[in-house]
């Protein structure tokens, strides 16, 4: 795996420089000229762990919760005071863990991030299928949430025991949803688990659908190697037949396809907290991009709130891109989307994109990955498939030796990648 990541790294930085991720930090994050600028907010609590979940997450108590949004609100007051002003951002997310187990802090929360940000296009939330009750929706709308994704996973029994999921009443999450509605409410899915069926995924979708949802998100199986889960991902051959099914099924019953693995039934309806050009990350493990810098928070809690306890930020590591590197992470998270915009390309690094990568680009248009239409290049589903292919490679290859030593190490020395 790290051969193919290395020698595609390679070829497309034209280097063999690897990614350097040092134990250092920037004290003013300058995010002021970032364009298309997005928020992301990590609530690591939740009831029990999941041990097929790779995200940083701990046993939820509300006082060890209580003094994490403390330390919350002084980053976000941290960093939203490094601009004079108030910043404009397309987007506030918050994922976790199980962020609706600090619903009754969130408006706190988001009245902080309104304190410094301008957000344009609306607030979601992640939620365990048991926050779906009629008193936390209406919580969160009340603070401001505009969306809403939840984890479903699978309503199938056979694939809730798994993972170790506990029973879903799909009515009683129909019901609340209609009690309290939002502009999108998204269901997360898991595909590529072992003996998984179109049949299955289709009764997947068909539920999510018919149960409130206008947008569901299907996610790869990744048995990453830090975690407990010895359940093992699909063979390479099934999952594409896999994949190619749910997505011609989608394309025939008219939903409308956002990113590789998300799908809706109203044009409108979004969830995304990934494809953004620029992001501000706050809470441990949370991420930060900039035009030339990448930057990491601890994983743990612990010395995350003893880091803003003294007024310091509580990252752990940053990487400073050359340029091509930081051409090579925005092609690569702007492919997730299925579409790269030449115009936009351009915008963002003041050179062409085929100057930089015309003979890559000819080379997906002649292997039948993406099609070509006024200078905007769009996936193919083969495309699809090997970007979902390639992405399993890059996640074992990097992110789970990042995030394996970071859950260990709450600010490593280096880490090369």
């Amino acid at each position: 795996m790290s051969i193919i990541t290395n020698l595609t790294r390679a070829w497309l930085t034209r280097s063999t420089r690897p990614f350097v991720f040092k134990n250092e930090y920037d004290r003013v994050l300058r995010f002021a000229d970032c364009d298309s600028l997005g928020l992301y907010i990590h609530i690591p609590f939740c009831k029990s762990l999941c041990n097929f979940c790779p995200y940083c997450k701990t046993v939820y108590t509300k006082e060890l919760c209580d003094r994490y949004i403390d330390a919350l609100l002084c980053e976000i007051r941290l960093v939203g005071g490094m601009h004079e002003g108030k910043k404009e951002t397309t987007s506030l997310y918050f994922g976790g863990g199980t962020p609706a187990l600090a619903a009754d802090r969130l408006k706190e929360v988001i009245d902080a991030v309104r304190e410094h940000f301008v957000i344009t296009e609306g607030i979601g939330v992640e939620l365990h299928p048991d926050n779906v009750t009629p008193q936390v929706l209406r919580t969160l709308k009340d603070a401001g949430v505009t969306k809403i994704s939840i984890g479903i996973q699978s309503f199938r029994e056979k694939y809730r025991h798994i993972l170790g999921r506990t029973d879903i009443d799909a009515a009683a999450i129909k019901k609340a949803l209609a009690e309290v509605p939002f502009e999108t409410v998204s269901m997360d899915f898991i595909f590529a688990l072992p003996g998984q069926t179109f049949d299955d995924l289709k009764s997947d979708i068909d539920t999510a659908f018919g149960n409130g949802a206008n947008h569901i998100a299907i996610y790869p199986f990744i048995d990453f190697t830090f975690t407990s889960s010895s359940v093992k991902a699909m063979p390479k051959k099934e999952k594409r037949l896999l994949l190619d099914a749910i997505t011609r099924y989608c394309a025939e019953q008219g939903y409308t396809r956002s990113s590789i693995w998300t799908f809706s039934n109203e044009r409108e309806a979004r969830y995304s907290s990934m494809t953004r050009e620029n992001f501000l990350g706050f809470g441990c493990s949370a991420t930060t991009l900039l035009k030339d810098t990448f930057k990491i928070n601890t994983f743990s809690v612990e010395e995350y709130c003893g880091r803003l306890d003294r007024g310091e930020l509580p990252t752990s590591l940053t990487l400073r891109f050359t340029l091509r590197q930081r051409m090579v992470y925005y092609l690569f998270w702007t492919a997730y989307s299925t579409r790269i915009d030449g115009e936009e390309f351009e915008k963002f690094f003041g050179v062409p994109l085929k100057k930089m990568y015309g003979t890559e680009m000819n080379l997906a248009k002649l292997l039948g990955f993406a099609t070509e239409e006024n200078g905007t290049y769009t996936m193919t589903p083969k495309g699809a498939f090997y970007y979902h292919y390639y992405e399993n490679f890059y996640t074992l290859a990097y992110i789970d030796k990042m995030w394996g030593i970071m859950r260990k190490e709450a600010f490593p020395e280096k880490i090369e990648l």
